[in-house]
């Protein structure tokens, strides 16, 4: 299926304490204002399977790498046929918390796992379906875990720094290798102002 026939698929990443969140939220926030039909989601998660999933590998400390990359393809592969497509073909706006990149960033670039494995289980878990608009959140991850030192919550947010530089460099890999889709934001900035550059894409895709 080709989004673009259909609404319009819009993803927020970065690394942990970036801001993905507040901005997906203020994002969802101007287009309802605006009247312009969305759904605000989160990877993994939306759905119960992926709800399930989420809460399971908040706590799963000895879920070993492939484990963690199956599970999350699981919720992805639920989220997709539940919501993200049905979403689409009611021409909403659809603005994920995360997509295939986590994955390539996290499981690939930090825990080693091969690209072309990753690349593999994303196309069957996605079904193909690829977003208009990849907006990037980019941050030093001392800084963004500054903003969460009192809120560590997962196993992702408690890894050590060195792991959480290879998701950011990881993220800064795949973003700049296709710079049509990719738009890198910087992180450090006030929230409102992140927010008017994010509109002001969206505004064009439209």
């Amino acid at each position: 299926m080709s989004a673009s026939k259909e609404g319009l698929f819009i993803v927020f990443e970065g690394v942990e304490g970036s801001g993905k969140s507040t901005q997906c939220r203020l994002l969802s926030e101007r287009l309802t204002l605006e009247g312009i039909s969305n759904i605000r989601l989160r990877e993994p998660g939306g759905t119960e399977t992926g709800e399930n999933i989420r809460a399971w590998l908040a706590g799963g400390f000895d879920i070993d790498r492939f484990s963690e990359l199956f599970l999350l393809s699981a919720a992805r592969s639920a989220l997709v046929k539940q919501k993200l497509k049905p979403s689409l073909m009611e021409k909403k706006v659809v603005v994920l918390d995360r997509y295939i990149y986590s994955t390539i960033a996290y499981q690939g670039f930090a825990r080693g796992i091969r690209r072309d494995i990753i690349d593999r289980i994303n196309a069957i878990a996605t079904e193909g379906l690829d977003p208009h608009k990849v907006f990037l959140l980019d941050i030093d991850p001392e800084i963004s875990f500054e903003r969460k030192k009192d809120n560590i919550s997962d196993r992702w947010e408690s890894e050590d720094i060195h792991f959480h530089r290879k998701v950011r460099n990881g993220y800064l890999s795949i973003a700049k290798g296709n710079p049509t889709l990719w738009e890198i934001l910087d992180a450090s900035s006030d929230e409102k102002s992140i927010h008017q550059l994010v509109w002001q894409s969206v505004l064009e895709l439209f």
